[in-house]
């Protein structure tokens, strides 16, 4: 199963992506965790790629390109995968296409999961991440259990730059404009599957195997 998760930023990706990849045992390849991942142990690529992210706008074509190619190619990826995060541009997706040529392998779906600005807005700007464990919580929907310390770990969860609603807004601008145009470009190949994402991940996660399951068969 080699699928492409679309959507805004804040549509859920991530946590149904994860979802997903449980009942199909492929691999979950999120761009933004490679880049905050480069970022954080200061390689060349992420401090070139902070620069861009922290003004909300887009990486650079070339480098993430680069970077989805050579995941792809890991050993994990053999079963399938879900990109989560990439192709975010038409280029991005003319590249990604000649890498599965080269590849041999085709996408079977391509999920759009469609949800409105104002629920992105409330959902990011509310978002507050665990710095050592990676624990995601939400100031509205789920709060840590103790005065913004991490349930698991203790540690202060923290609001990224990235989810400040004055960036949050541009992250969104910056997706209309730039990968909007995916979405008719997946809808001619006849591959694009669109899933209503404002409710809870489970329910997203069921819809997204219902729609697979009804223009797909077996798991390789």
């Amino acid at each position: 199963m080699r699928l492409i998760f679309l959507g805004p930023p804040g549509a859920g990706k991530g946590t149904v992506a994860a979802k997903i990849k449980e009942a199909y045992g492929i691999a979950h390849i999120s761009t933004g965790d490679i880049l905050r991942e480069n970022v954080k142990r200061g390689t060349s690529l992420g401090k070139l790629a902070e620069r861009y992210m922290q003004a909300g706008d887009l990486v650079p074509d070339d480098i993430i390109v680069e970077m989805v190619e050579s995941r792809l190619q890991e050993p994990d990826c053999s079963e399938g995968f879900i990109l989560d995060g990439f192709p975010r541009t038409l280029p991005q997706a003319e590249a990604l296409d000649r890498i599965l040529k080269k590849l041999k392998v085709k996408l079977d779906a391509v999920i759009l999961l469609e949800v409105d600005d104002e629920t992105i807005v409330k959902r990011l700007s509310g978002r507050r991440v665990c710095p050592k464990c990676g624990a995601i919580y939400n100031v509205s929907f789920n709060p840590p259990k103790a005065d913004s310390l991490c349930d698991h770990c203790g540690e202060m969860a923290i609001q990224r730059n990235d989810d400040k609603e004055e960036v949050v807004r541009q992250r969104l601008a910056v997706y209309r404009e730039r990968t909007a145009p995916l979405i008719d470009y997946y809808l001619r190949k006849g591959i694009l599957k669109k899933v209503e994402a404002a409710r809870g991940s489970d329910e997203v996660a069921h819809a997204i195997e219902e729609s697979l399951a009804g223009g797909y068969h077996g798991h390789a």
